[in-house]
């Protein structure tokens, strides 16, 4: 009997040993996998790397991780649907490591803003963009002196504008107008903030007689632009980066219609149609575009 549980007891402890030992391999090989994820990473961004982030790299792992990470999500943002969608699940995932970090926090946040412009479902869009603000107000907190935290706050709070009624749009569009100039204060030469400058400036001038009286009853002084100045916002953004977005020269054109000035609607018309549509936005623009050249021919058969 004694031999039996000898035998027994024999049989646990290999047992044991053969999953502690199983289980030391699968460690290593994870560990491995890891470090050739960052090093993937590291060759990917070398030529993104400053002398002060290599600093950091070669004296901090911690926050030279963290670099790398963002560079990657930088990447990722930067490509199409599919690698949006990759870097907001690497982002999510690393939420709870580097969640106290600023630079980490808006990138999470614009993010979100991403999955926002890629769903087509509304309750997912509003989810999105509600999730999204957020983030980038525990990224403001963390101090107000970083432009992209106010530029994707604004960008997130129209997102959200959207999915809310009159009133409640009216209150967001001072906070939006209010984060974008704070970051154009801060980073003077982003094209992309005096885009969506000309954005706000451009649905003002427009508003209706409704809208108008709501914000009449919500403020002293109601919000208020010309097409004028939404025009010099968008002629700003095409001198700082000519041609990045088509959407800003379909507006510059329709502004110059708006003024009466038919010669420069018609030569930012033309400019419009030589880029391609890259970003959502410019494709939302076809149709303005294409109502506009319409009036162009119309006016032109007329004289």
């Amino acid at each position: 009997m004694w031999r039996v549980k000898e035998a027994t007891l024999q049989q646990m402890l290999n047992l044991i040993m053969t999953v502690k030992a199983a289980e030391r391999v699968r460690k290593r090989r994870e560990d491995e996998v890891s470090c050739e994820t960052v090093r993937t990473m590291r060759r990917e961004s070398v030529d993104l790397v400053t002398d002060d982030e290599a600093t950091i790299l070669a004296t901090d792992p911690v926050d030279g991780e963290l670099i790398l990470l963002l560079q990657r999500a930088d990447q990722l943002h930067s490509g199409d649907a599919e690698q949006k969608r990759e870097g907001f699940q690497l982002l999510c995932n690393n939420r709870l490591l580097y969640g106290e970090h600023q630079d980490f926090l808006w990138r999470l946040a614009r993010s979100y803003s991403d999955m926002n412009e890629l769903t087509d479902d509304l309750t997912e869009k509003k989810s999105f963009a509600l999730d999204g603000k957020e983030e980038a107000e525990h990224a403001l907190q963390k101090g107000g002196q970083s432009a992209e935290c106010h530029k994707w706050f604004a960008i997130l709070c129209g997102q959200l504008s959207e999915h809310e009624g009159i009133q409640k749009r009216i209150q967001i569009g001072y906070i939006f107008k209010e984060h974008i100039e704070k970051a154009i204060a801060l980073q003077p030469n982003d094209s992309k903030c005096y885009y969506l400058l000309g954005r706000w400036c451009y649905q003002v001038s427009n508003l209706g007689w409704l809208e108008r009286k709501t914000a009449s009853a919500l403020y002293e002084t109601p919000p208020s632009a010309t097409i004028d100045e939404a025009l010099q916002n968008f002629l700003k953004a095409e001198q700082l980066f000519p041609g990045f977005s088509k959407a800003a020269r379909v507006y510059i054109a329709k502004c110059y219609m708006d003024l009466g000035d038919q010669s420069m609607a018609d030569h930012w018309m033309k400019l419009a149609v030589e880029l391609s549509d890259i970003t959502k936005e410019d494709t939302e623009s076809a149709p303005l575009l294409e109502e506009l050249m319409m009036s162009a021919a119309t006016e032109s058969d007329i004289l």
